[in-house]
């Protein structure tokens, strides 16, 4: 964790607004059962939160990727933030849609690391372009395009860019790793 202590503490549901504790509440139903210091942090900013969970939730649960390929690029894009509470969760989420331990270690590595199929190490790829360049290349734009369509396109765009912003939120507001998750 690039700090120890959280710089925004997460909200002690005994002391919080039913405003909070109701988005709180709704935040948990909508995602893994152990991302509680997220949520419990970002609901020290209700409107900011009930916003950006609209979008949020449609990369993570209604976006026209698969969820496999959304884990790989949400796992690179955490890796080179070095989020480590984004890994720790997607990790798991990571897991669940298909992706091997191999696979989670590979990732650190990035696209050109061995064993990468040639469309999931253009995924990497496109996700380090965004990160490093704020631009997908032609040649990678091309070879994406030969899977997906112009909405699975602009997703992989949006998917980067959301957990971007969700990796420098986690990392700058010193949010800490959830009871049972294993970071880096």
């Amino acid at each position: 964790m690039r700090l120890s202590a959280p710089r925004v503490p997460p909200l002690d549901e005994s002391n919080s607004s039913s405003e909070q504790l109701d988005i709180i509440a709704s935040a948990k139903s909508d995602t893994t059962k152990n991302a509680a210091n997220i949520f419990r942090t970002l609901a020290n900013y209700p409107k900011l939160m009930k916003r950006w969970m609209v979008f949020a939730n449609h990369v993570l649960f209604k976006s026209s990727l698969n969820a496999r390929d959304r884990e790989l690029l949400i796992l690179r894009i955490g890796w080179l933030c070095q989020a480590e509470y984004e890994w720790a969760q997607h990790v798991v989420i990571g897991k669940a849609a298909g992706i091997t331990d191999q696979e989670i270690e590979r990732i650190k590595s990035g696209p050109d690391a061995d064993g990468w199929n040639a469309f999931d190490a253009c995924l990497l790829r496109a996700t380090d372009e965004l990160h490093n360049d704020s631009f997908i290349t032609q040649a990678t734009w091309n070879a994406l395009s030969e899977k997906y369509n112009k909405e699975q396109l602009m997703d992989v765009i949006f998917t980067v860019g959301n957990y971007t912003i969700v990796s420098m939120a986690l990392n700058t507001l010193g949010v800490q790793l959830d009871d049972g998750l294993k970071g880096f």
